[in-house]
């Protein structure tokens, strides 16, 4: 294994472990910050509004196709999919 290699392995490795370590400690509840005390941003997909959710409820229940709810809502298809 060349120098190169055996660099990026080592990346790997070092990244993989602190997103799994920032995973557990989001999910323990222990608010992240920076060196400055700044507030680090969570791990994932931001949340739909619970007003957004509930929209395509009511849409979805009414009938109305997906794609037309994600154009109105303006969200993805995906989202009003989930």
């Amino acid at each position: 294994m060349g120098k190169e290699k055996r660099a990026a392995v080592l990346i790997q490795a070092r990244v993989k472990a602190g997103l799994e370590r920032a995973k557990q400690e989001q999910m323990a509840g222990k608010v992240r910050r920076d060196a400055r005390g700044r507030r680090l941003k969570a791990i994932g997909r931001p949340r739909i509004s619970s007003a957004t959710e509930a929209a395509i409820r009511e849409r979805l229940a009414a009938g109305v196709g997906m794609l037309t709810i994600a154009a109105q809502l303006g969200v993805g298809s995906g989202t009003v999919q989930r």
